[in-house]
């Protein structure tokens, strides 16, 4: 048994899946599948159930992988006590509308908060922060729709409704349907991201065809696109703030149903041993009152205090 090994199999336990385990470490899948299984056979026993899903942990392979987490915990720290780096860091991603919203606070109060800590922020749309979180590329997240997956964590703390936006010259004002947002030609997000995956469901649900005029993975490039006409999109309306304030884009509440997504921190089981987090939760908590101020009344914190 090795480090590499412990790596692999924590990996593949917390995707639960060894294609997307094997993608996210950058090796084969072959090569992966052979170190798992050279695992097993050292330690005689099954640590994977295979499925059609992906993979699940046997009672042996839920053992190993309580262990292997505190093992490479250990080493980790181990090389930074020996490396004199002992301080604490931790890498948080949020989305860009939440940075320019909560992020300096954020970052100013943790700061005076943990002094020692180093904190870092990245900004990505929710689908790639939870996939650098899978990764290990960062240790918390605050990301719209996270959803379930072995080894992850999360906790809902805000509420916001999606809105219909135009440009601010011509169409109309104040709410619109549902059904008639999607018979307008519509700018979206690809099909990976939350505010996209949502709109599709619900549509679904409601057996309404979307009219799709272009698809584009940068939101800059989508504001851009909708402030030139005469296509509109769907989107955050904390996305928007800037432009509906600046008086370039138009934003109108959306009904029948209303669109609404969660907002969650999460993070890795190692993330819960971090020293600084219940400094973080409660920073993250208390930073949603002002983005509820914010989103004029299209945002609301849900009942979670900072301590829980």
């Amino acid at each position: 048994m090795n480090l590499r090994q412990l790596k692999y199999f924590t990996r593949v336990a917390e995707t639960g899946n060894l294609t997307r385990a094997a993608d996210e470490l950058r090796i084969a899948q072959p090569a992966l599948g052979m170190q798992i299984k050279q695992l097993e056979e050292e330690l005689g026993v099954s640590l994977l159930t295979r499925h059609s899903r992906g993979v699940s942990l046997t009672a042996a392979g839920q053992t190993l992988l309580a262990r292997a987490i505190q093992i490479l915990e250990l080493v980790d720290l181990t090389r930074r006590e020996v490396s004199g780096d002992a301080q604490e860091a931790v890498r948080f991603g949020l989305t860009p509308s939440l940075m320019q919203i909560i992020g300096p606070e954020l970052l100013l109060r943790i700061s005076h908060d943990a002094p020692s800590l180093a904190f870092s922020l990245t900004e990505e749309m929710s689908h790639l922060l939870v996939d650098s979180l899978h990764r290990g590329d960062l240790d918390l997240i605050l990301a719209y729709e996270v959803a379930d997956a072995p080894g992850l964590w999360k906790r809902a703390l805000y509420q916001e409704d999606l809105v219909f936006v135009t440009a601010a010259v011509g169409g109309g004002t104040g709410p619109i349907s549902f059904g008639e947002a999607l018979a307008k030609p519509l700018i979206l997000p690809e099909p990976r991201d939350g505010v996209r995956s949502l709109v599709d469901r619900m549509a679904a649900e409601h057996e309404l065809v979307i009219r799709l005029e272009h698809e584009i993975r940068s939101i800059s490039g989508i504001k851009a696109l909708i402030a030139r006409g005469p296509a509109a999109g769907i989107l955050p309306f904390g996305t928007v703030l800037a432009e509906v304030a600046a008086g370039t884009l138009r934003a109108r509440p959306i009904v029948a149903p209303v669109l609404r997504r969660t907002l969650h921190l999460a993070g890795l089981r190692k993330a819960s041993r971090l020293a600084a987090l219940p400094i973080i939760r409660e920073a993250v908590v208390a930073a949603m009152i002002p983005l509820s101020e914010a989103m004029a009344g299209l945002g609301q914190p849900l009942s979670v205090s900072a301590s829980a």
